[in-house]
Order: C-alpha cells, then structure tokens, then sequence
C-alpha cells in the first residue's frame, strides 16, 4: 500500500503484544506509529500532538474506548478514528459508530485487513480542497447528483425521489458504516429515526434495481444488527454481502 507523507498513527490498547503486532504492521506499510495503554493516555497524546488516525480498543479499563472516542472527536473533528472491537460485540459496535468513529474492525482480524481499513479511512477523511463534485461513481453506477439521475453500465435506472436521496447518501459515504439511526435521521428525518422497516424496504427496492444478484449484493451490503455499509466491487478490499437484516 503505497502513502505518501507517512500518516501518523496512534494505536490504543492495553494488551501490549497486540500493539506490537499493530505497530509492526503499520510501519511496513508506510504509517508513522505511535501508541498508547490507556484511553486516558490517548486523549492527552492527542491534546500533545496531531495525528491523522487513532485506532482504539473498545474494551479497557479506566476510561473506556468510546468515551474516549468522543473526547478524540469534539478535540479533532477531522482525524480518522477507527474502534476495535470483540467479535459479536455489536452493541459496542453501533455505540462507538455513533460517538464519531469511521469504522471498526473485530477480534481477531488479519493485519492486512487493518492497514487497508486504515487507509481508507484516511482517504475518506482527507480534506476537499475544491468543489464537491456534482457525479458519484462507484463499478458500473454513475450518479447525477444535479440532474437526480443514476445509469449502471449506461442504462439509465430510474429511482424514486426517496430512493435517490438514500443511495446518494450512501455513495457520499462510500466504504463508511453507517447506522440505522444515522441513515433515518439523515434521509428521513428525526422523526422517523424507529422506522428501520421502511428502510429495509428500500434497501430492497435498490438493491432489485441495481445488484446483478440481489440475494449477493456487490453494493449496499448489510452490517448485522448495525445498518449498512455502501461498496465498490472493483475495490480489492470490499467484500461480498448478503441481503438479510436482523
């Protein structure tokens, strides 16, 4: 994975060999690593110095990951914060992407996994310089965000108004988690935030009209018990989901 200006990273665990084996990772691919045992000490690493990327274990004593998590987010709105998790802890999971995490990773993980996580969360929480483009691409879909329109390898598919405003949403967010209440408030208001079967709904209705095969979605796949997680198929690192819920 190539980088450029190696990223700092900060890694936030109180199991040392696990920091190791993270630090030790991350360094070949590129990243300036630093680490550190406790949330408390992460904060004030973070107060101390900048960083580009935390990446913070959920479950430790003292201060746990997700309040500091929050503390992290309110001190630097724009550095990448990636929680790491027990596998099946999906409580953990929806708390943690709701105090201001990119993403999460679980327990065990493949080294290779994290450092490709890493970087695209890096890539998503770089700063845009110019005009925010008005055309979303992602394999064959190309959206129109001005027209309102959407084509799969040039056929135009046609969408409801409430069915373009919750795909644009995820393609904004590509590669991003994003969570039943996040996806309500934002695409349905908040006073709709309980009305995930009408999200389910739509998230069939696209997933008809834009999957080859909807039952293996390449594009929107589902984050078990947390929401739904938007995919390029031609980005090496995306995998394959399914369509079922909770």
């Amino acid at each position: 994975m190539a980088l450029t200006n190696r990223p700092r990273v900060l890694v936030v665990d109180d199991e040392v060999a696990f920091r190791n084996a993270v630090r030790a990772s991350l360094a070949a691919s590129g990243f300036t690593v630093e680490d550190a045992g406790t949330g408390g000490d992460a904060v004030s690493a973070v107060l101390q110095r900048p960083f580009d990327l935390v990446l913070l274990d959920i479950n430790m004593p003292g201060m746990s990951g997700v309040e500091a998590c929050q503390q992290i987010r309110a001190l630097a709105p724009r550095m990448g914060i990636i929680m790491v998790t027990v596998r099946d802890a999906e409580e953990d999971k929806v708390e943690a992407l709701e105090a201001g995490a990119d993403d999460y990773v679980t327990k065990p993980f493949r080294l290779r996994e994290l450092v490709a996580r890493s970087g695209a969360v890096l890539r998503r929480r770089q700063p845009n310089t110019g005009e925010a483009s008005a055309i979303l691409e992602a394999g064959d879909l190309r959206m129109d965000l001005d027209r309102r329109r959407l084509w799969k390898a040039g056929a135009r598919i046609p969408l409801s108004p409430k069915e373009f405003e919750l795909l644009s949403f995820l393609m904004k967010n590509q590669g991003a988690p994003l969570t039943h209440l996040k996806i309500l408030r934002t695409v349905w208001g908040p006073e709709c935030v309980s009305d995930r079967p009408s999200l389910r709904v739509y998230i069939r209705r696209l997933r008809e009209k834009l999957e080859d095969d909807p039952a293996r979605p390449l594009y929107i796949q589902t984050e078990s018990w947390i929401g739904y997680r938007f995919s390029n198929p031609l980005d090496p690192n995306s995998s394959v989901g399914h369509d079922e819920d909770e």
